[in-house]
């Protein structure tokens, strides 16, 4: 017995410690790694500062444009412009392709008339848009916001028609035969049971339209991150570059962050 009592603690911190090694400890040493590398390349030569300036240098260049405008505005004002633009988009592109993917899956007329046109949608790389949107709506805000748009709308769609096509059909009519109408069978049972493929779609159609967003401010755009980089290199100013391609790497990553854990909890709470 005082064995098995020795094992429990033993066996808890064994968990525990493997948790801190694979949450914390192993991505610190793969940013150190990181960042220790791309000093040495720096640092000792390898690489001309006019190409690759040192991460040293670039957090100072951060540091000095959250204080100072650069291309019109100071850093943190870049990065709400192009999070404006990302979630306004990114809002209809969820609102209009999950609905439309959960009648999709329900409807087999719409299925049927619908499917063909977004099969050739869907392929559309959300860059060509860009060309499109400039003859619709000039260089302003509308342009980037439809290019983010078709980058987000076709995975909401996809994952959520095939979430309610996975649907036990018995369930549907189990619903049906205690009297639920249509709204009914698509608000309790439908959305319900297909919200574990939605939820994997909101988050791939987020990493999707935030690298849409950033191509989209490549090529048009007054304002944003991907405006800030073009700026940074037409003036030939590495640090600049890197400062945005740094900020845009690491808020796309808190966003999938957030999506990952959103989509954890969906899936613990439709397991229980």
């Amino acid at each position: 017995m005082e064995s098995l009592n020795r094992a429990g603690p033993s066996r808890a911190h064994a968990l525990v410690s493997r948790r801190v090694l694979e949450r914390w400890l192993m991505p610190a040493l793969g940013i150190a790694t990181l960042f220790g590398g791309w000093a040495l390349l720096s640092g000792l030569g390898l690489v001309s500062p006019a190409f690759l300036p040192g991460p040293l240098t670039v957090l100072r260049s951060m540091a000095e444009h959250t204080r100072e405008p650069y291309a019109g505005s100071v850093l943190q004002m870049h990065l709400l412009a192009s999070l404006e633009k990302f979630l306004i988009s990114f809002s209809i592109a969820v609102l209009l392709g999950v609905p439309l993917g959960l009648f999709m899956g329900r409807f087999k007329a719409l299925d049927w008339a619908v499917t063909p046109v977004f099969e050739a949608f869907r392929f559309i790389p959300p860059i060509a848009w860009v060309p499109f949107a400039i003859f619709w709506f000039g260089t302003g805000f509308l342009s980037p916001t439809l290019v983010i748009f078709a980058g987000a709308f076709a995975p909401c769609v996809l994952n959520a028609y095939r979430g309610a096509r996975q649907i036990d059909r018995a369930l549907i009519e189990a619903g049906q035969m205690l009297g639920a109408g249509r709204w009914a069978t698509l608000t309790e049972i439908l959305l319900p049971a297909a919200l574990a493929h939605i939820v994997a779609g909101i988050r791939v159609g987020a990493g999707f339209g935030w690298q849409s967003l950033i191509g989209a401010e490549l090529i048009v755009g007054s304002t944003g991150l991907g405006y800030m980089i073009v700026q940074g290199g037409s003036n030939l100013e590495p640090a600049i570059v890197i400062s945005g391609m740094i900020t845009i790497g690491l808020i796309g990553a808190g966003i999938d962050y957030g999506m990952r854990a959103l989509q954890r909890r969906v899936q613990r709470d439709w397991s229980r």
